[in-house]
């Protein structure tokens, strides 16, 4: 029988994939628990309805974080806290500090999920934050941080 997932299914497919299952399976698994429909022709004009909405939205999604990319990207951050002997820091500086430093400074929103450090800042100086806006769109980041006097 041939089906369409509407979701992930180990070991069949992915969401929207058109895959071939015994009668059985898809009746008593796939079906009861809405993750198939059968292949008819209905089923496979909306199929290709949705992936061309889900297409047109991820563009446009793509396109607004380019725009947010160019606005962040090269930009610098100052960031002033307390240090000790030799420009080491007490604590460190972390995804969120840089995350309300961005938001604060320039008004722009960045969640501190999607900022990339490879490790907490724990020195004075400017050192580079990677923002991954989108999974291919990377915008990078001037962190200053400063002593507190």
């Amino acid at each position: 029988m041939k089906i369409i997932l509407l979701e992930d299914v180990a070991g069949k497919g992915k969401a929207g994939d058109v895959v071939k299952v015994n009668d059985g399976y898809a009746r008593n698994m796939l079906f009861p628990r809405n993750l198939a429909v059968s292949a008819t022709e209905a089923n496979m004009k909306n199929l290709e309805k949705r992936k061309a909405a889900l297409a047109a939205k991820k563009a446009q999604e793509t396109e607004q974080a380019r725009e947010i990319a160019e606005k962040i990207d090269n930009l610098s951050v100052t960031i002033k806290t307390k240090s000790g002997e030799g420009g080491r820091l007490f604590g460190s500086v972390t995804a969120q500090g840089i995350a309300q430093a961005v938001n604060e400074q320039h008004g722009v929103y960045v969640d501190k999920r999607k900022i990339l450090l490879d490790a907490p800042i724990k020195t004075c100086g400017t050192h580079p934050a990677e923002i991954r806006i989108y999974p291919e769109i990377v915008a990078t980041v001037r962190v200053l941080v400063e002593a507190n006097e």
